[in-house]
This record gives structure tokens, C-alpha cells and sequence, in this order.
């Protein structure tokens, strides 16, 4: 049974960041893929980051060069550390898994993915 556990999440200010894990268990990094999405009420849930099977990471527009996605094989961990954070970052992170290799935009689409955590949230003030 996959099981994905999130953490990391809370308030901060404006500017501030914030580092998410997500704790996988019956899930093998060396096959599969992850990623980090996020939701706020009234609109769909949106792809933040992922890693594809070659190990490379994928981000949305909005976060490019300020979020990294990162894996700690060793304790089966994904992470998303989170810079220069601004109130539109505000929202519920999920994590996600799936088992299979995906690559391209694929690796964002929500639908792509059938094991998440319960969320971890994040609001940032300005």
C-alpha cells in the first residue's frame, strides 16, 4: 500500500520560505515519479514541481527559480524548498505518486497521478 505523508507546511511572511517533505512508503524512487501539487478553494489543483524517470525536474511557470524539488533516496523523501515566497503561493500542497515513468508537461497534469497525501498547508502574508 503507498502511503504519502506531507510536512513542512505553515505561515510565514512575504519574501520568507518554507521547506515541504513528503514521507513515501511502498513506493520505489528508482522506477517511479513524484511530484508537488497545490490547490486553493474554488479552483482546480495545479502541478508545481516533479521529477521525471531520468531525474530531472519540471516546474510551472509561476515558481520557476524560486521552488526546488529535490529527492533523498536513502529515507524515500521528496522535498520542495520554497523561496521568495509571495500570497499567491498560498494554498494546500499535496504530494503526489505514480507508478511509471512520466515525462513533459504529462508530469504536472493532475490525472496523471493516483496516490496523494492529505496536504500540508502553506499561507504566506504580505
Amino acid at each position: 500500500q503507498v502511503q504519502l505523508v506531507e510536512s513542512g507546511g505553515g505561515s510565514v511572511q512575504s519574501g520568507g520560505s518554507l521547506s515541504l517533505s513528503c514521507a513515501a512508503s511502498g513506493y520505489s524512487y528508482s522506477s517511479d515519479c513524484m511530484a508537488w501539487f497545490r490547490q486553493v478553494p474554488g479552483k482546480a489543483r495545479e502541478g508545481v514541481a516533479a521529477i521525471d524517470c531520468d531525474g530531472s525536474a519540471r516546474y510551472a511557470d509561476s515558481v520557476k527559480g524560486r521552488f526546488t524539488i529535490s529527492q533523498d533516496y536513502a529515507k524515500n523523501t521528496l522535498f520542495l524548498q520554497m523561496n521568495s515566497l509571495i500570497p499567491e503561493d498560498t494554498a494546500m500542497y499535496y504530494c503526489a505518486a505514480v507508478k511509471g515513468c512520466l515525462f513533459g508537461p504529462r508530469l504536472l497534469f493532475t490525472y496523471a497521478y493516483n496516490y496523494w497525501g492529505r496536504g500540508t498547508q502553506v499561507t504566506v502574508s504580505s
